[in-house]
């Protein structure tokens, strides 16, 4: 097993993930905000970084990046634990998953939906940071409405 993160690297990986930010969000109509940090869940105060984008079916999809030792992790918020129909939902979620690159829907706190996906440290360069983006921003703006419909469903009948 190798080390973990000297200090050059780590300045590295933060420094490509900044850089990428500044260009990526430099005259992007999609995104609201881009804030950097540690996160708070952890005595290691790991680098974190947020990314708010404008959505057209969820208002706002943000996801955190949090390097780690090894790898970068993504995740995103979609929405609180479904009310109703959650064998449907459920299985609406697997199936999606099992369409997905690179990420996942998960049950979290609780039990609220999340998108969440990582990759090696060693695959952070701008072609694949936008990839990651893409694929959580397409992936809630494409199931975002169907699986409210779903969950809440009583607040849309009538």
């Amino acid at each position: 097993m190798t080390d973990l993160h000297d200090g050059r690297r780590l300045d590295d990986l933060r420094d490509r993930i900044d850089a990428w930010l500044d260009e990526f969000s430099a005259d992007n109509p999609l995104i609201a905000a881009v804030d950097r940090g540690t996160s708070d869940d952890t005595s290691l105060g790991e680098p974190r970084w947020y990314v708010r984008m404008v959505g057209d079916e969820k208002d706002f999809t943000t996801v955190w990046l949090t390097l780690g030792q090894r790898t970068l992790r993504y995740e995103t918020y979609v929405m609180p634990a479904p009310e109703a129909n959650q064998a449907a939902v459920m299985e609406t979620i697997l199936r999606r998953n099992d369409q997905l690159v690179g990420a996942h829907f998960s049950i979290g706190a609780e039990d609220a939906l999340y998108l969440r996906g990582e990759i090696p440290d060693s695959a952070v360069t701008s072609d694949e940071l936008d990839r990651v983006l893409g694929t959580v921003y397409t992936t809630v703006e494409a199931m975002f409405r169907p699986l409210l419909r779903l969950a809440f469903a009583s607040r849309f009948d009538g």
